[in-house]
């Protein structure tokens, strides 16, 4: 089974659109203690850009959330690392996610995090597909809204490769005779991002 990418979003536009959140989290955030909290693997390089486009002063934290181990589908269980170091205790937390698809990581990581007593929380999402636009999760910002496909590429990963691409690309496997492309589920993401 061979794989392919397929463009779905080119690096200016993603650029264009990280300067454009980061100028609505100056102005929403200032004079506030914000502290972006960042979910590995996939957010890196949306984090990374993102802060290097805000202006006002900001902390920044990472953290290992995953539900998918070595399966296609989600476990249903998340696995949070990292949160029981952190003082988050009246900051304004702003968790900075790659890709918002069934809400599951989010709703864990913000059950979470209420824990620790923040002044408030919010998401800044790269990525939001058809299932997640129906939740009721605290969503201050998105990037794009995209169809419910795989995709790489810009930090999001296929078994640990196409983070490096510049872009957000679909990733299509061809299948049977002719190569006709379907896209199905890949059998692993990486752990943790």
């Amino acid at each position: 089974m061979a794989e392919r990418l397929e463009l779905l979003i080119p690096e200016r536009r993603i650029r264009a659109r990280v300067a454009a959140l980061a100028r609505e989290i100056d102005v929403d955030y200032r004079g506030k203690k914000l502290s972006l909290l960042v979910v590995l693997k996939g957010a890196s390089i949306f984090a990374a850009d993102l802060m290097r486009e805000i202006e006002i002063p900001s902390t920044i934290d990472f953290i290992g959330a995953a539900s998918y181990g070595e399966g296609i589908r989600s476990s249903g269980q998340v696995v949070l690392r990292g949160l029981d170091t952190l003082d988050l205790a009246g900051r304004d937390i702003l968790i900075i996610e790659d890709i918002l698809d069934t809400g599951r990581t989010s709703t864990a990581l913000l059950d979470r995090l209420r824990q620790h007593g923040p002044a408030s929380l919010a998401l800044c999402v790269l990525l939001r597909k058809p299932a997640a636009a129906a939740l009721d999760l605290p969503i201050g910002y998105i990037g794009f809204d995209i169809p419910d496909d795989f995709v790489v590429g810009y930090g999001m990963d296929y078994a640990e490769r196409y983070r490096n691409l510049r872009g957000v690309h679909r990733l299509i496997f061809d299948i049977g005779e002719g190569g006709a492309g379907a896209q199905k589920p890949p059998p692993e993401r990486g752990q943790f991002g």
